[in-house]
């Protein structure tokens, strides 16, 4: 075999390719929008990991371990204990979410719009020094361009320091006043000083921190002479000697019952393991989207294989060996592979762009605070993506080139030998996809894990597209009487031609099922979900006002509302009960699990397993703090089953609580535990409350309520910024943040639109350019150019229609493999699947709608194309 074909080929390939610029054209796309989708999401998750990276390196700086403490914190005279006992240098931190604000709003109660989460960083600057120089007094003469006033720091009960990128961003000049909300509580700082962190020019990721004296720190949280946790710079860390074995068991012995110690090494794991699930996701539907890329590009490439099988005939006639032709035909490949891998690495920069604004965001909303600003693009990243999309292309054409070589040249000269082998090939390819159907389907059966679970639907998808053609063809040959009955002779020919033309019009019609499909069950999955998240809602959210801090995100834990609050919530008239919540993270045998500390309330809560004693008693143990809930996700990430403990780590000792009951609950993926209110108070003596639930009597107007309520808030005598909701209002809030999630899924839904319409294009502009000489002869025959017309419609109408009903079975059973296995063995999150027979009918409409589109450009060249000109060859 040659190594390259001889310049008479090649000259071949490229007049082929300059003659059919828009199969060309079909291709690249292909291509493209499959690598650029890979490359935005690559791009943007790498981008959130590295950001979460600096930021760790930040945050913990040069600490070897850190200590954490429970729901209410540690004594702040822990930390002069470590150092006077054990001589361990020894660093105090007090950590809280905040919203920053720049805003010359004044009223004491307002409804923020989308302020900037940071986190507040109380720190002592003087025992920095040997963990963040740059926040420590050699800050001062620090060559890193930072400027903090040291003794302003110190002395003034107001003073922060802000990165200098968010200083930056915000307008805020040194000395200059801002707003910052502190739970529910707003506060004024003054920017005293900022800092910037050596080690490169992008500072995404480290400018999330909103850093003070510890002093102002408690004072602003109201946690006097509290902390949250005490970074330790152990020597010989990394080295697990009895000695060191020795040092941290001294310093476990200070320790009070419910403080835990871990290295910062497994602290960031842990924190970054919160959004594998969510970024793993991302990389599958990337990875699906180049899976249809894949279908497009072969669709595209086989039928230039076989526009050209007369050309390769009489070249194969001529002397060509077989290996130049598939040498040629892959040459071919590689070249559009890399036209649209380039391409396409470009266009995945600029949506990884906006892509990584909506990771960043999902991970603000559901996990926990983080700054990714700047996309990274990775050498590796685009490495990988140039060989997936260059390897889908060449993977797509093998088929393609091996049939060019497969053939006899006098068989390649003839187009009914070319029918006759496709439709010979219709009992193999039946048998192929379901035996590929059965092994996803058995996978999917026998796998607990998700890789397995992302083989199996690729295996189904391509099973399903094996059977596509000959379920056209039975279906075509069942409606062609009918059609005739109703169109005449122009019915029974565009069903015939679909039959017919087989070889051109299977592939095409299998692109587009798949790629609807895809659509189909992309939507169906996020409006299951959604209505399922709707409807938990409606059963969680019974009372009717909702009280809660504006200030949050990421995810947070532990932020209260004043006690003050609550006694005037209870003493409103027209209130008639209030309800506490307290959500915290308690440290567990199995790791930090969070914690929602609740009154009983059956009616708002959906159990979906109780243990053997059945409900009644699982609720009466649950009451006396006997026992705890687990929502579904915590027990699948956590792999509990009833009757398992959790050992809690509390100020009593440790505690050992058995699960009685699972719950629904779309709150969280990572899960929460549910505790008695009473029993958490007792256990972890945290008597703060996030959040109240107010039921107003039935006498009474939930606004007055409200406005009364507000009203009394006000003369409060330090401002508060809160969030007072409906239950309609708050589940409008909650559902929009479920949107927000699933934006970046539906990028996929527009993509498989773009490849359905790009498949049938590719599919009819080869098909109606290879059949001029046939319209030509029906137009000489006496067809008008109407009537022309009407049966390209009719054949495109029949191709997009038999491809939009194929692809509705594949499309709801590929909404219940995401729905039902994928998400849930992602996130532990079980919905009901729902079908709406509108989303099905639009799937339809919108397989016609492409094929119709599609069909224009033909239909009005061969209506203008007069017919001796067509038939100047014969």
């Amino acid at each position: 075999m040659r190594r390259t074909p001889p310049p008479l080929l090649r000259r071949a390939v490229l007049r082929h390719l300059s003659r059919h610029r828009w199969q060309a054209a079909c291709a690249i796309a292909g291509v493209t929008l499959g690598v650029a989708v890979f490359v935005a999401i690559d791009l943007a998750n790498a981008s959130a990991v590295a950001s979460f990276d600096r930021s760790t390196a930040v945050v913990f700086g040069r600490a070897s371990h850190r200590i954490v403490g429970g729901p209410a914190g540690l004594d702040e005279k822990l930390v002069a204990r470590i150092v006077r006992e054990l001589g361990i240098d020894a660093a105090p931190i007090l950590e809280a979410p905040v919203r920053l604000v720049r805003s010359k709003n004044r009223s004491k109660i307002a409804r923020p719009k989308g302020p900037r989460t940071l986190r507040l960083f109380g720190i002592d600057p003087f025992a920095e020094i040997p963990f963040r120089p740059f926040l420590g007094r050699a800050a001062t003469s620090s060559p890193q361009g930072n400027a903090i006033d040291l003794a302003r720091f110190l002395l003034d009960d107001d003073a922060a320091v802000l990165a200098a990128d968010t200083a930056r961003e915000m307008g805020l000049e040194l000395g200059e006043a801002f707003e910052v909300r502190v739970g529910a509580s707003v506060r004024r700082l003054t920017l005293r000083g900022t800092y910037a962190v050596k080690g490169g020019a992008s500072q995404s990721g480290v400018g999330d921190l909103l850093v003070v004296d510890l002093a102002t720190a408690q004072e602003l949280t109201g946690r006097l002479g509290v902390i949250t946790q005490i970074d330790l710079a152990l020597a010989g860390a990394d080295d697990e000697s009895t000695q060191s074995a020795a040092v941290l068991d001294r310093i476990r012995a200070l320790l009070p019952n419910d403080a835990e110690i871990s290295t910062t090494a497994a602290r960031a794991r842990e924190t970054l393991a919160m959004t594998r699930a969510f970024r793993s996701n991302l990389a599958a539907l990337s990875l699906l989207a180049l899976v249809c890329g894949a279908f497009l590009i072969f669709n595209t490439l086989r039928f230039a294989v076989v526009q050209r099988r007369t050309l390769f005939g009489t070249l194969r006639a001529l002397g060509t060996t077989r290996g130049e032709i598939l040498v040629l035909v892959l040459a071919e490949a590689l070249g559009i592979g890399l036209v649209g891998t380039l391409l396409g690495l470009g266009a995945g920069i600029v949506l990884g762009r906006s892509l990584l604004r909506l990771v960043a965001q999902t991970i603000n909303d559901l996990y926990f605070v983080l700054d990714a600003r700047t996309l990274e693009v990775s050498p590796t990243s685009l490495a990988l993506a140039c060989l997936l999309g260059l390897g889908a292309t060449l993977a797509a054409a093998l088929g393609p080139a091996i049939e060019a070589t497969s053939v006899a040249p006098r068989a390649a000269l003839s187009r009914s030998d070319l029918e006759s082998r496709s439709r010979g090939r219709l009992p193999l390819a039946v048998a192929s996809g379901c035996g590929l159907l059965l092994s996803g389907t058995i996978l999917l059966a026998v796998s607990t894990s998700l890789p397995p679970s992302l083989a199996a639907l690729l295996l189904i998808l391509l099973g399903w597209a094996l059977l596509c053609p000959a379920l056209t063809v039975a279906a075509v040959t069942l409606a062609r009487r009918p059609l005739g009955a109703l169109f005449g002779p122009i019915g029974r020919m565009a069903a015939g031609g679909v039959a017919a033309g087989l070889s051109r019009t299977g592939v095409a019609i299998a692109a587009l099922a798949v790629a609807i499909a895809v659509a189909v069950g992309v939507g169906a999955m996020i409006s299951s979900f959604r209505g399922s998240v709707a409807k938990w809602l409606d059963r969680s959210l019974p009372s009717d006002l909702y009280i809660a801090p504006a200030s949050g995100g990421g995810g947070a834990v532990g932020i209260d509302l004043p006690p003050s609050l609550v006694t005037l919530a209870r003493s409103l008239p027209g209130v008639e009960k209030v309800r506490t919540v307290r959500r915290s993270e308690v440290s567990t045998s199995r790791g930090p699990v969070r914690f929602v500390a609740v009154d009983p309330d059956r009616d708002s809560l959906d159990l979906i397993a109780v243990d053997r004693e059945g409900a009644e008693t699982a609720w009466r143990r649950f009451g006396r703090g006997e026992a705890i809930f687990a929502s579904e996700p915590l027990a699948r990430r956590l792999n509990l089953a009833l009757g398992d403990t959790l050992d809690l780590r509390t100020t009593e000792g440790v505690l050992s609580l058995p699960i009685v009951a699972l719950y629904l609950d779309y709150a969280s993926d990572r899960g929460l535990a549910m505790i008695d209110a009473a029993t958490y108070r007792r256990l972890f003596r945290d008597d703060r409350v996030s959040g109240l639930a107010l039921d107003v009597a039935e006498s009474a107007n939930p606004e007055v309520v409200r406005t009364a309520f507000l009203g009394a808030a006000s003369t409060l005598p330090e401002p508060l910024w809160l969030h007072v909701q409906s239950s309609r209002e708050l589940r409008t809030a909650s559902l929009a943040v479920f949107d927000r999630t699933f934006r970046i899924t539906s990028v996929l839904r527009t993509l498989a639109g773009i490849v359905a319409f790009l498949a049938i294009l590719s599919a009819l502009l080869a098909r109606e350019l290879e059949r001029t000489r046939e319209l030509a002869v029906l137009r000489a025959l006496g067809l008008t150019p109407l009537e022309v017309g009407m049966l390209i419609a009719g054949e495109t109408g029949i191709l997009g229609l038999a491809a939009g009903v194929l692809a509705l079975p594949l499309g709801v059973a590929l909404a219940g493999i995401l729905l039902g296995v994928i998400n849930r063995r992602s996130f532990g999150w079980s919905a009901e699947l729902s079908v709406d027979g509108g989303q099905l009918l639009a799937a339809v409409g919108l397989a016609l709608l492409a094929a119709g589109i599609a069909s224009l450009g033909p239909a009005i060249r061969m209506a203008r194309t007069p017919p001796a000109l067509a038939l100047r060859d014969e």
